[in-house]
């Protein structure tokens, strides 16, 4: 298969609610989805909304390229944000040591 990163998906609770192997630069919001989470993503991907909005781990943030202004406008919108705020649609998972992220309380999926 490669190199991999292995992506833990965290509830907002702190509880571990899945583990990933994600090829680095896969789309988090892509891989969220197939992976049963429930981020809506409702503008699938064009950063119109503020549906994906996840909260990086503290020690994996310094890892991620710095979010664009429009990405910090609509995350001023998003419920519970804090200052590790991003959009899944906007990160590639990055290569390296596992990558963790913790869905928010707010986050829902109407499909699901």
């Amino acid at each position: 298969m490669g190199r991999v990163t292995l992506v833990r998906f965290f509830k907002s609770s702190g509880d571990l609610d899945r583990e990933i192997e994600a090829v680095p630069g896969t789309n988090l919001l892509d891989l969220a989805q197939a992976s049963g989470q429930a981020l809506e993503g409702s503008c699938e991907g064009s950063m119109a909304c503020s549906t994906c909005h996840v909260i990086v781990a503290a020690e994996d943030f310094g890892r991620l390229p710095p979010a664009s202004e429009e990405e910090e406008d609509l995350l001023d919108l998003a419920a519970h944000a804090n200052r590790r705020s991003r959009l899944a649609c906007q990160l590639a998972v990055p290569d390296g040591a596992p990558f963790s992220v913790t869905i928010p309380p707010s986050a829902y999926n109407l499909d699901r």
